[in-house]
């Protein structure tokens, strides 16, 4: 059924049907019952696959990874098609609009995508405005009768509290060496309102970006969100996204550093420059330029960059793989390599509304 929807789709702009499509999604989640009929069709079966990560307890290891929704507006409609955790962002201190228009583009012979967003987002005020919206929400759900009718301690539509990741960046104005700075207004201003942080130095649509992935760049930036964790009742884990592009110098440097600050965990992988062995034409790819590669191409890099660091520290930073996960024995594929969650962002386009429960059927089989 969705692959007819999806042709339908795929002939309209990818960054214009996204919105509509949620914003659809959204719509239907307000109707009476709405959202519970979402979940009752989409979500995966009620055992689910319980998952604990640096001490956060999951419904389900299938999440979707930042860029989905950056602006913290679709978690109602998410959390129905049953995502055991979403990361919102990539946020910046201040709204911007992000690169020029188009950049977004589909590759359906590679199934995948490459985007040039440039972390356009409304800005952290704006985003903790919504997120505490939904924490009121979600608290008044948790604490009766819900909307949708479902007994205390369940969401709407039957889930358990949705886990929320923040995706924190800096804004294209500000200077590397000033980066910790936004790094740090983004971790304060979100703390109350999400459940573990990501830092995201990986992106290849921000100008310079990925000069901090060098090891005393991360240094300041993660001691610096360290320190003003402990100022906090309860601390955050505390996560770095990595790019497929690294050197292996690079990723050592990465390990040591994670297991030096004993970091919360590492997120492998953000989108690549790369474009080798691809099937759309060279003319196509040439028309289209900058931006990162998602998508089934990267589902090698992922799980042999995921297996790299699993076997290199033994297990102690745990991991979230992200990278060309469409199915269940892709997810299978990471968390045999040593992932203990999954993220999905292209495969979602793809596979549509269905694939958390597709993905969590095939895990458990």
């Amino acid at each position: 059924m969705y692959r007819i929807l999806r042709a339908v789709l795929f002939s309209f702009d990818p960054e214009r049907v996204h919105y509509f499509s949620m914003n659809c999604l959204n719509i239907f989640c307000k109707i009476p019952f709405g959202k519970k009929l979402l979940a009752m069709a989409f979500r995966p079966k009620a055992a689910d696959l319980p998952t604990k990560f640096s001490g956060i307890l999951f419904s389900n290891p299938v999440g979707l990874g930042a860029g989905f929704d950056k602006n913290a507006r679709y978690l109602a409609a998410l959390e129905a098609l049953g995502f055991g955790f979403v990361e919102i962002g990539t946020v910046t201190p201040l709204a911007q609009a992000g690169n020029d228009k188009p950049r977004l583009f589909r590759l359906p012979e590679d199934n995948a995508l490459i985007n040039r967003m440039g972390f356009n987002n409304d800005g952290v005020q704006a985003i903790v405005s919504r997120l505490k919206k939904w924490k009121k929400k979600t608290n008044k759900g948790r604490n009766g009768l819900n909307a949708a009718g479902s007994q205390p301690g369940k969401q709407p539509g039957g889930n358990r509290k949705l886990i929320i990741g923040g995706n924190i960046g800096k804004n294209k104005i500000t200077a590397n060496e000033d980066a910790w700075k936004d790094y740090t207004t983004c971790f304060n201003a979100l703390h109350d309102y999400v459940d573990y942080f990501v830092v995201n130095v990986s992106s290849p649509n921000t100008p310079g970006l990925r000069e901090l992935q060098e090891k005393e760049s991360l240094r300041k930036i993660l001691t610096q969100l360290q320190v003003q964790n402990v100022t906090f009742e309860i601390q955050k884990p505390i996560l770095l996204k990595i790019a497929p592009d690294l050197t292996q110098g690079q990723i050592d440097d990465i390990i040591d550093l994670a297991l030096e600050i004993k970091l919360d965990g590492l997120v492998a992988a953000n989108t690549t420059i790369n474009r080798e062995n691809l099937e759309t034409s060279q003319g196509t790819l040439h028309s289209i330029g900058a931006g990162g590669l998602s998508g089934l191409p990267l589902r090698q890099r992922s799980t042999d960059l995921v297996q790299y660091i699993h076997q290199r520290t033994n297990g102690r930073i745990p991991l979230v793989a992200s990278g060309g996960i469409f199915t269940g024995a892709d997810a299978k594929e990471k968390l045999s390599a040593g992932a203990a969650l999954v993220q999905v962002w292209t495969g979602f386009i793809y596979e549509g509304p269905a694939i958390v429960k597709n993905i969590c059927k095939g895990i458990s089989a």
